[in-house]
Order: structure tokens, then C-alpha cells, then sequence
């Protein structure tokens, strides 16, 4: 008689599937989303089909794509930045859904607009403004772009109900809208590019505003059982100090109309997932955010490297970490599911390695890999 030996605990605690409003995800593993620009045209080929499919393949439970532009000519920056309109785009995306349900995994487009990160010059639209909710890039910067109108507003949320609608349509599980990393989103949210005297400016509410419109009009483009995750950070890719909230209640302000508007999950994207978000509690800011709001969470933030992911930007590798702390975080329900990044875009077994007890092969991360999709 064969005896199947016990599941190793990191295996028990991941592999358990979790519901996401109408969606069965087969584990608590997600890849979480990262720019490759390797999309010539806006178009995702062959290759990042394969790219996507290889992880779903080897266990990954759901996979968030790399940020995709909405169908707005100020949202990108790079014409090999993959777009999420456009009749050849989509069919493109359509085939990766595809390829990741064939492997066994489940899907998310990440929607994307970068609002005054971008420069008037950038593709795919060259004369398209730069916009955002004061024309500042940053705290203290002078202003180098639009202040967006009301008509600036209502046509980005209506880019991002319309790109919901699509991913619906052709064959994905959810999406996710990026209001991370000091975008365009994160720029209202931010007071530090947020200087409206209007309603879309002033206190945390306010600054909630024009993200929870766009919520609520994706929630109203899509069925009610179709997910909708939200990401967000408080550090900025122009001030990796900064903060939206310095306390849980200030956080609370910012979290709660956005789950009214219809957020299913917060991906909350922190630099060091370990580390406490404030002072008290050793609570992560995933944890916080499923204490506010009682919404599930997804904690993100150098997983099983040892070593901050900006280090990899300037070329740096980073060895492999345990993920002992993680486990204990999950167990505890401090947060639901856990995104990898620079593991994973390093190994596409690293879910099947994992899950399997197998941490002796697990590889360090080398930024070379950059330059690939392995």
C-alpha cells in the first residue's frame, strides 16, 4: 500500500482555495503584476502568453498582469507597454485568458492610466498632455502638466468601465484597477499632488473620490459576481516615503468609499511585507486593511527574497528569504492570499517549488532577468 506523505505546512497553508466574490481561486498564491514592455504595439504575443501560462502551469492561483493602459491617450508612456483596447490588443489578451485557464490558473488584467508620470512626447500618443488632478508629478514640484477637468475625469472612468466590460467579455475573472505607486489614481489619493479645491480635493474622502467613481462605474459595467481588486501603497515611485495615512484612522477614511463603490479585494503593496504599517500593532498594511474594511486582502512585498525590490532597478540581485513569517501571517488570518513578484518573474516554478517543500531549489533573484520572459 502506497502511504502519501503529510503535505509540508507551507503547501497546507497556501494550497487552500479561496473565493473571491464569484470566483474559486485553487490557491492563495498570486503573481503579482510587473511591467516588462515586452508588448510591441500594446499587443501581448506568443511569448507573453507563455510567459503568463508557464506560472499558472507550475501553481500559481491567480495571476494579475502587468499594468495595462486604458483606453485614454494620456494613460501610457511606451508604445512595448501592452494596452487593454484596441481590437488587436484585446484578441491578444483573449488568447492569454486563455492559455492561463488551459494551465489550470485564474486571471486578472491589471488597468492602468500613470497620469503625470507621463511626458507630452511619450508614445503610443505623443502630443497627449500629461493630466492629473493638479499638473504636479510630485510633493513640491513644479507644475509640468494638466490639471484634469471634469470632462478629463468622467472620460477616464469611463476608459476604465469600458476595459472591465472587455475583460469580461473576452474571457477573463476580474480586474484589477491600479491606484498604486503615485499614478494617476494615487495622485488624487496623495495630498501631495492633490491641491483641488474642488470635491476631488481637501480631506482623505475627498481625494477617495475620482478612484471610487471609477469603482463604481466598472462594478456598474460588469456582473455583480465579477471581481474587482484595488491596489494601493503609501509610497510613491517619486517619494518612497511618503504616506496616505500616518494613522488607521486616516487609512480608514481612504478604504471605506472604495469598498462601498464595489471593492471586492485590496492588494496592498508595501516595499517589505514584515514590517508593521504603524505604531502599536504588528499588523502589515494588508493586515490593517482587512481590519478596516473586512474586505479579503492580498500582502505583497519582496516575498522570499531578502532584499528590497527598488534595489533591483539599479541592477542589484537579491538571495533567496524564508517565508517561515509569512506562513505564521496567513495562518492568522491577517491577510487572504499573498502576491510574489521578483521570485517569480526570476523562476516560473517557484509556486510548484514551494508547494512541494522544495526550497533547496529555489533560485536568487539576478536583475538580468529583466531582459527576458523566461
Amino acid at each position: 500500500m502506497t502511504v502519501t506523505p503529510p503535505a509540508s505546512r507551507a503547501a497546507q497553508i497556501l494550497s487552500r482555495p479561496i473565493s473571491l466574490n464569484g470566483l474559486t481561486v485553487p490557491n492563495r498564491i498570486v503573481m503579482a503584476p510587473m511591467t516588462r514592455m515586452f508588448s510591441p504595439g500594446g499587443v501581448p504575443g506568443e511569448d507573453v502568453l507563455s510567459y503568463y501560462a508557464r506560472r499558472a502551469a507550475a501553481g500559481v492561483g491567480l495571476i494579475v498582469t502587468e499594468g495595462t493602459y486604458v483606453g485614454h491617450e494620456s494613460a501610457g508612456q511606451s508604445d512595448r507597454v501592452p494596452r487593454f483596447h484596441g481590437e488587436e490588443q484585446l484578441a491578444g489578451w483573449a488568447k492569454v485568458a486563455e492559455a492561463v485557464h488551459a494551465a489550470g490558473g485564474t486571471i486578472v488584467p491589471q488597468l492602468w492610466h500613470i497620469g503625470m508620470v507621463r511626458k507630452q512626447g511619450d508614445a503610443p500618443y505623443p502630443d497627449a498632455p500629461a493630466v492629473g488632478p493638479s499638473g504636479l508629478v510630485t510633493e513640491g514640484a513644479e507644475r509640468t502638466g494638466k490639471a484634469m477637468t471634469q470632462q478629463d475625469l468622467d472620460d477616464v472612468v469611463a476608459a476604465y468601465a469600458e476595459a472591465a466590460a472587455d475583460a469580461e467579455r473576452i474571457g477573463f475573472d476580474g480586474v484589477e484597477i491600479h491606484g498604486a505607486h503615485g499614478y494617476l489614481l494615487d495622485q488624487f489619493l496623495w495630498a501631495g499632488t492633490n491641491r483641488r479645491t474642488d470635491a476631488y480635493g481637501g480631506d482623505p474622502v475627498a481625494r477617495t473620490k475620482f478612484s471610487a467613481e471609477i469603482v463604481a462605474a466598472v462594478r456598474e459595467a460588469v456582473s455583480p459576481d465579477f471581481p474587482i481588486l484595488f491596489r494601493y501603497s503609501q509610497w510613491k515611485q517619486q517619494d518612497y516615503g511618503a504616506r496616505l495615512a500616518e494613522t488607521p484612522e486616516e487609512l480608514e477614511a481612504i478604504l471605506t468609499p472604495l469598498a462601498a463603490a464595489g471593492v471586492d479585494v485590496f492588494h496592498a503593496s508595501t516595499r517589505r511585507y514584515w514590517l508593521p504599517e504603524f505604531d502599536g500593532s504588528d499588523l502589515n498594511l494588508a493586515g490593517w486593511t482587512k481590519k478596516i474594511t473586512g474586505k479579503q486582502v492580498i500582502s505583497v512585498g519582496s516575498v522570499g527574497l531578502d532584499g528590497d525590490f527598488i534595489n533591483a532597478f539599479q541592477g542589484e540581485g537579491s538571495p533567496v528569504k524564508g517565508i517561515d513569517n509569512l506562513l505564521d501571517r496567513l495562518e492568522a488570518d491577517e491577510f487572504d492570499m499573498v502576491a510574489v513578484g521578483r521570485a517569480l518573474l526570476q523562476d516560473p516554478e517557484w509556486a510548484a517549488k514551494v508547494l512541494a517543500d522544495r526550497f533547496d531549489e529555489l533560485k536568487p533573484y539576478d536583475a538580468a532577468a529583466l531582459q527576458t520572459l523566461s
